[in-house]
């Protein structure tokens, strides 16, 4: 733009296109900073460091009674490793029929990982891979013996 169309504009002498293409840039340039915002907001980038840790429970039961607690854990989600070695077969399978609900309400999973031992997460832990093969490996050792 030229000192004569400066000076033009500010008499107010200017053409109307001019003014007009003006107004256009101003628009579209208010109508493009509008979508790099909402860009901005789009994108969710979480640092690694940022997550808070998660703690593991160990829990070996001793009764019936005790399983509340460790619902109460996973409840917090918080994923928790059940030792069942120490109660009678009948409170154990019990047990382990209360934390299956428990876990299928909180869209968890539970996972026998030893002999009587199981693994109950909530819904924010996978569980990837299976030690299946190691139990029965385990178990056709022992019946060789």
């Amino acid at each position: 733009m030229g000192v004569m169309n400066k000076f033009m504009n500010f008499l107010g002498l200017a053409e109307e296109e001019e003014v007009v293409r003006r107004e256009r840039i101003v628009e579209e340039e208010e109508i493009d900073e509008y979508p790099q915002e909402q860009r901005k907001n789009k994108g969710n980038v979480v640092s690694i460091h940022s997550q808070k840790n998660i703690r593991l429970v160990l829990s070996e039961p001793r009764s019936y009674e005790e399983t509340q607690e460790i619902a109460d854990h996973l409840r917090s989600r918080r994923p928790c490793v059940v030792n069942l070695q120490r109660v009678r077969p009948d409170i154990a399978l019990r047990i382990v029929d209360f934390l299956s609900g428990t876990v299928y309400a909180l869209s968890g999973s539970i996972s026998k990982v030893g002999s009587n031992i199981f693994l109950c997460t909530p819904d924010n832990v996978e569980i990837h891979g299976a030690i299946t093969e190691m139990l029965a490996d385990q178990t056709e050792h022992t019946n060789t013996r």
